[in-house]
């Protein structure tokens, strides 16, 4: 190699591009200028001329040839593969062999200029090539991963030479690096190396940098290289300035940066103390404009994500610059906002955390709670979720002062009203953590919590008049209890601080009183330092003993040290004993109330540390009804949250939690997985996971905690309870303890209450239905025990016996087909002889569950009895017969009486005791409506499966014959004879129906039968009234008859009249609420007879019992969704039900509207016939209370093609609105359409149809609304012109009607149209304060129904052709279907039977 020293330094300065071109040309005679860019084809042979010379003369040889490198720059593109990788590898060798020479060039004092300045012009020349290479390798490598190119073209050459660009550039980094770590400024003759020669080498860093792949896991070694390189430049040649700016601008356009540049940071401070490049970066975050990152979403999103992370990483730091950053919270960016309060919140968890506090770090604590608990209020919604997550870290990790609980906890509670979805879930997430993070109490009970606060009270009000001494006023373990959490807080931050304090005496005894004189004087901090010195100092001693290993184990042994000290009665009294001798040296008043101040202190403390843990127990059951309505939100994460919400509240022991889990229960029918699995797994953590030291003792509290639920719980509750403890019994989550526990209860061996026992088989008959041998295995015990004797006396249990018996059908159903028969008992068997004693035993004793334990118990013979007809024949006989007797008596009394004829006795039903007439009605109409049941589905399944057992029969008979008659049918008939069979089995199927059918209709109320012995005492209850006044009586006799009307059209036909005159004419709300239920029955039935009287149905709605009208709403809307009855304008009385004065009937109205808008476009469909109804002032509908109905029904408008259809629809029914109060209502709907372009051009096409209501300040006001809500999301010009022209058009017609009526009011009388001015405020027609109910008497409301133009104007309009005439459906109704009196006559029955078409049972 040729000696360096023997060269002539060149003529020329080398001075670093800021691009390729500039080499090109020349910028002056000292300037190095390129003078030929070689042809593609000398490229290699130069290349190697360059190579051979390197072998000589070394790095310098850049000098002769770097015009081979620079042309190798210039057709990177299209240069051969390995041209450009030999290019590359011998430049790493060159500046490899520059980087050894210069560590001994530039140790040498007798450096040249000459030698200098060919080594600086070398190692600018190597690195500018170097660096190029590697950013054009790094281009094309991100290129081909773009496509997806790896395993194609050159790159499988590439691939097969074993070059790995991934691989090789972390090599080029490090020789990078260790160029950058020589002196390198002694090349420069200021000894300041130029920017422009940083700035080149660390470019290829930031190119490597923007590739999206480096921030995977497999290139972490090349991103730790190109960190440590950027970090040599920040240290060694001050490249500060350039790389803040650089960092801020990738933040900006390359998302993926955020974690690599915080990555990068974090080693910058850590190895070479750069700790104020945070504050450059932050600063130039500070001054980007808010509104151009509101604009800018990738840019917001890379500095959020860059805050974020870093101050997670280095919180004290950014806590330092945290003020450059401030002013974005008042920004349009909600991702910058939500960044900041996260830095906010990572800050107070990490550096602003603890009691021990300086008064500044306390002081700007207080400022970020501030702004955290402003932003709960933020007019974003991911602001107040994320601040709401926030708060809930913060609270989880016991971070949020004692002194701010109550005011978050009211923020929480506010927020479970927001409209978002996600700020209601984090809501609530919060105030679970709230609870499960509380430092009150694990009980929250506010009853408990206000006994103990009152005595409290007490007690400091009697030390304050008394002065007494402390241990007169409050206990040694009270105080205790009440300094316990201020001095585990300052414990655990003393802990940390490690601060060594000396003892200043070596008298254990002297060292207990000083510790226990410093709690007394709430000098915990001095007196936790002096006991844990004396741990160290007097280890062994008591109470001294004790050896901490780890941190927490030491915070354990000072804490009870410091106990034991303070609950010690002789060393408390040392204590007293020594203040008392120090003290009577001066004023003896002195000595004497000294202690009382601590004492008052204390008890304060006390008293507001109780008054603390109340408010929170307040609002938290103030929160505990609104989340238990958010359980049944359409969002699946808000339920489960709320959910989840009722188990923490249920562990913590507030009493109204129950609620809140018995509304859950209906969630386990949710069609969701995700909400039922919540549900299930919400009773398995509350009444499973029990506690106890055995098995035995765990199964009693499970039982006992599910008794409790069964008590007073509604049949609805019980069958979700028993859904959910299925599922735990098939999935064997309920041990066989429990349920042998269960049986001992039911028997009575274990001892237990009435109720314990009624829950015991309540609960057997739940796990029966998941496990149905539960029962069947044990049903002689069951019979013995629970249908024994004693059943009389509690036929309430009997019936619950019944339902558990029921249970085993359950595995015993047998598939249609099968060849095995139902599983049926025979007519001997002991349950059935014990039901028939039960039964006629308390026929004529009046019991309250007597009715509910028949319609049980027949249900169960039918279910389980061969021939059960013939065993319920028997009872209704033995029954009736009973009655009979009891007749015959009162017969002969009133014969001895008083003489009058027997038969005057005898034909006086009303003789006979009511109760036994109201059993045996009741009675009746339970066989009626089984004996229908048994036949339309078990014998017709018994049927069906022995038809399908003779054709099978017979086709093995046919399959058996000889193959001769085979092969003769084989030809071609096997298709026909398939379909023939087909024919056949449908026909047969057919013929079996028509059989029940006709046994229905025409035996089982046949003269003959005897069922039809009771029709006629069923009519005379119904008919007479006022003769059979008796509630009960009335209320059998109405239900026996809806059912009686179930077995037969001819039947129900001809006592329709009166059962709807029942339904509504019957005074007593019990017997109204059961014939709704059987019409609703009798609907789904004979759905064609039914029809014409479905307004009578509807009326209803409007029943002034509150029970009536909740039965009718759930009736109508099963009808209403199950298309079973017509849908009419009287749908409008559904609507008025969200205005209901009763919760659960509004909820029953809008999961009818939620429901029925699944349904294509049926809420759209009933619009304007609701609208024509309720804005009709005879409806009773308020004004206000019209704009809550339809505010809720507007909400599932949300197609743009329905909201033009209305607004069309809207406008032209202003032509036929009569009055002020239809315009009014009619402008207000139009408001409550999101309007788009082609809506507010539909308003200004019919503009004409309510340009002369404008006039009246309501309607002007309600289209000013209109515009301001189309105005707000205008933001093409054409609309915001059509937005100014339709506003001029508005204020020119108002201005123009308030003009008129000034100058001729009385010219106003009338419109156009012949509408009723709305100005004409004598003829105003003023609201109901309410919705008129329905009396039991009813008076004819015709007019209630009628939508205000008649037939008659419509066809007067036909003859006018410049008019628009709109017809809504609720116009062409029968004035009939409008009549709801209830007195009705045998011509006014209503004959209109339009047929409904039911679907086919036969299977097809």
């Amino acid at each position: 190699m040729a000696d360096p020293t023997s060269l002539s330094p060149p003529s020329w300065e080398f001075h670093l591009p800021l691009s390729p071109t500039d080499l090109l040309r020349s910028a002056g005679s000292l300037q190095y200028v390129v003078q030929e860019v070689l042809p593609l084809k000398q490229l290699p042979r130069q290349l190697a001329v360059f190579q051979t010379t390197f072998r000589t003369q070394g790095a310098l040889a850049i000098l002769q040839h770097f015009d081979t490198l620079f042309s190798i720059l210039h057709y990177f593109r299209t240069v051969d593969t390995a041209v450009k990788e030999d290019a590359l590898e011998l430049m790493m060798k060159v500046v490899t062999s520059q980087s050894n020479a210069l560590t001994a060039i530039l140790n040498d004092s007798d450096l040249t200029s000459s030698l200098r300045v060919c080594h600086l012009n070398a190692l600018k020349m190597n690195c500018y090539i170097l660096v190029r290479l590697v950013e054009a390798f790094e281009i094309e490598s991100g290129k081909t991963n773009l496509v997806g190119l790896d395993s194609k073209g050159k790159n499988k050459k590439s691939q097969a030479k074993g070059f790995a660009w991934e691989e090789e550039r972390q090599s080029i980094i490090q020789l990078l690096t260790q160029l950058l770590q020589l002196d390198l400024h002694q090349l420069w003759s200021g000894l300041v190396v130029e920017e422009e020669f940083v700035s080149l080498v660390t470019s290829c860093c930031y190119r490597i940098l923007e590739n999206p792949s480096i921030s995977h896991q497999k290139h972490r070694p090349t991103r730790d290289t190109v960190i440590h390189l950027l970090g040599v430049a920040l240290f060694r040649y001050d490249h500060m300035l350039s790389a803040t700016l650089k960092v801020t601008q990738m933040l900006q356009h390359f998302e993926h940066v955020a974690s690599v540049f915080v990555e990068a940071v974090t080693v910058w401070i850590k190895e070479y103390g750069m700790k104020s490049i945070v504050g450059e970066i932050l600063r130039e975050i500070g001054q980007k404009c808010p509104q151009e990152l509101a604009r800018e979403a990738s840019g917001m999103k890379g500095y959020a994500a860059f805050l974020t992370e870093l101050t997670e990483r280095t919180p004290a730091i950014v806590l330092a610059n945290m003020s450059v950053l401030l002013h974005h919270l008042d920004g349009e960016s909600y991702g910058m906002r939500n960044a900041i309060l996260a830095a906010m919140a990572e800050m107070l968890l990490q550096v602003l955390n603890g009691e021990q506090l300086e008064e500044a770090a306390r002081n700007t604590r207080d400022q970020f709670l501030d702004a955290l608990q402003a932003h709960t209020c933020d007019i974003n919604s991911f602001v107040r979720s994320r601040v709401l997550q926030l708060f809930t870290r913060i609270v989880q990790q016991k971070a949020l002062p004692l002194t701010r609980f109550q005011a978050v906890v009211c923020l929480a509670v506010g927020r479970l009203q927001d409209k978002a979805v996600t700020v209601v879930k984090n809501a609530i997430q919060l105030l679970s953590a709230f609870l499960s993070s509380n430092p009150f109490s694990c009980k929250l009970s506010c009853a408990d919590l206000t006994e103990l606060l009152e005595k409290e009270k007490q007690k400091l009000q009697e030390m304050k008049k008394s002065r007494t001494p402390i241990e007169a006023v409050i206990s040694p373990e009270e105080e205790w209890e009440a300094m316990q959490p201020e001095l585990q807080a300052t414990l655990k931050n003393c802990l940390d601080s490690e601060k060594e304090h000396d003892l200043e005496t070596n008298d254990p005894a002297q060292l207990i009183k000083d510790i226990v004189q410093l709690l007394r004087k709430s000098n915990y901090k001095n007196a936790i330092y002096l006991t844990r010195e004396g741990v160290r100092q007097f280890q062994g001693l008591e109470p001294f003993s004790g050896s901490p290993g780890t941190k927490d184990d030491e915070e354990n042994v000072i804490l009870d040290v410091l106990r034991t000290l303070y609950l010690d009665t002789k060393i408390r009294v040392g204590v007293q004993e020594s203040t008392d001798d120090v003290n009577s040296t001066g004023n003896e008043k002195q000595t004497e109330e000294e202690p009382l101040p601590a004492a008052l202190v204390k008890q304060e403390m006390l008293v507001q540390y109780l008054q603390d843990a109340y408010n929170f127990s307040a609002k938290i059951t103030e929160a505990l009804s609104m989340v238990s309505k958010l359980m049944y939100e359409r969002s699946v994460s808000v339920a489960q949250e709320a959910i989840e919400f009722f188990v923490i509240v249920s562990q913590f022991g507030v009493p109204q939690a129950v609620f809140g889990v018995r509304r859950m229960l209906p969630l386990i029918w949710s069609k969701e997985p995700g909400v039922r699995e919540s549900v299930l797994d919400a009773y398995r953590r509350l009444y499973l996971n029990q506690n106890g030291d055995s098995e035995r003792t765990q199964a009693q509290n499970l039982i006992q905690s599910l008794s409790l639920l069964i008590v007073d719980a509604s049949l609805g509750t019980i069958k979700c309870l028993e859904e959910i403890i299925s599922e735990f019994v098939q999935k064997d989550e309920i041990k066989p303890i429990v349920i042998q526990l269960l049986w001992e209860q039911f028997t009575e061996k274990l001892q237990c209450s009435k109720l314990e026992r009624h829950a015991a088989i309540i609960l057997l008959g739940m796990m029966a239905q998941g496990k149905p041998e539960i029962v069947g295995s044990n049903l002689d015990l069951l019979i013995s025990v629970g249908l024994d004797e004693r059943v009389q006396k509690d036929y309430h249990f009997a019936q619950e016996v019944c339902c558990a018996i029921s249970k085993i059908a359950n595995s015993q159903k047998s598939d249609l087909g099968k060849s095995t028969p139902p599983f049926r008992f025979p007519q001997s068997h002991l349950l059935f002889k014990r039901l028939h004693e039960a039964i006629t035993v308390g026929f004529t004793h009046s019991s309250a569950h007597w009715i509910p334990f028949t319609e049980r118990a027949v249900a169960l013979i039918y279910l389980l009895a061969e021939g059960p007809e013939e065993i319920c024949a028997q009872i209704l006989q033995c029954c009736s017969q009973q009655a009979l007797e009891k007749l015959q008596e009162f017969t002969t009394a009133a014969e001895a009486e008083s003489g009058s004829s027997s038969d005057e006795a005898a034909g006086d039903p009303s003789m006979i005791e009511t109760i036994m007439l109201t059993h045996l009605v009741s009675l009746a109409g339970d066989v009626a409506l089984q004996q229908l049941v048994y036949l339309e589905l078990s014998v017709s399944n018994e049927l069906r499966r022995r038809r399908v057992l003779g054709e099978e029969r017979e086709a093995k008979q046919q399959a058996s014959s000889t193959v001769k008659v085979q092969n003769s049918k084989c030809t071609g008939n096997d298709t026909n004879l398939e379909e023939d069979l087909g024919l056949v089995g449908a026909s047969a199927e057919d013929t079996e129906m028509e059989l029940i059918r006709s046994i229905c209709e025409t035996e089982l109320l046949d003269g003959k039968q005897l069922l039809s012995a009771f029709v006629p005492l069923i009519l005379k209850i119904c008919n007479n009234p006022g003769l059979y006044s008796d509630p009960a009586l009335s209320a059998a006799a109405a239900l026996a008859l809806g059912k009686f009307c179930m077995i037969s059209t001819e039947f129900c036909d001809s006592h329709l009249r009166l059962f709807f005159t029942m339904m509504e004419k019957a005074t007593l709300s019990s017997v109204r609420a059961n014939l709704i239920i059987a019409a609703g029955d009798l609907a789904i039935r004979f759905p064609n007879l039914v029809e014409p009287w479905t307004p009578h149905l509807y009326a209803r709605l409007r029943d002034p019992c509150q029970q009536v009208r909740r039965t009718a709403a759930m009736v109508m809307t099963h009808l209403i969704l199950k298309d079973m009855v017509k849908v009419k304008g009287q749908v409008s009385e559904m609507a008025a039900l969200l205005i209901d004065p009763e919760e659960e009937i509004v909820h029953l109205a809008r999961n009818f509207f939620t429901e029925l808008s699944n349904k294509d476009n049926a809420v759209y469909n009933l619009l304007p016939d609701i609208i024509s109804r309720l804005s009709d002032a005879d409806s009773g509908v308020e004004e206000q209370s019209f704009h809550t109905i339809m505010r809720q029904l507007f909400s599932f408008i949300t197609k743009d093609k329905q909201t033009e259809s209305l607004v069309e629809k809207l406008c032209q029914r202003f032509r036929t609105a009569r009055t002020e109060r239809q315009h009014h209502d009619l402008a207000y709907c139009l408001t409550l359409l999101p309007l788009t372009e082609r809506g507010l051009r539909k308003m200004q096409d019919n503009f004409d149809c309510f340009a002369d209501k404008l006039q009246d300040l309501t309607v002007y006001n309600h289209f000013q609304a209109v515009l301001g809500r189309v105005r707000r999301v205008a933001t093409k010009p054409e609309m915001k012109a059509l937005i100014e022209e339709f506003e001029q058009k508005l204020q020119k017609c108002h201005n123009k009607g308030l003009d008129s009526f000034t100058e001729a009011p009385q010219e106003t009388t009338h419109q156009e149209g012949s509408n009723i001015s709305v100005l004409q405020s004598t003829k105003k027609v003023v609201p109901r304060s309410c919705r008129r109910p329905l009396r039991a008497a009813n008076k004819k409301t015709d007019s209630a129904f009628i939508t205000p133009e008649p037939r008659i104007t419509r066809s007067k309009r036909k003859a006018s052709k410049h008019k628009v005439n709109i017809v809504f459906s609720s116009d062409e109704e029968n004035s009939l279907d409008e009549e709801l009196d209830a007195e009705l006559i045998a011509e006014e029955t209503p004959s209109k039977t339009t047929p409904i078409s039911r679907s086919s049972r036969r299977s097809r």
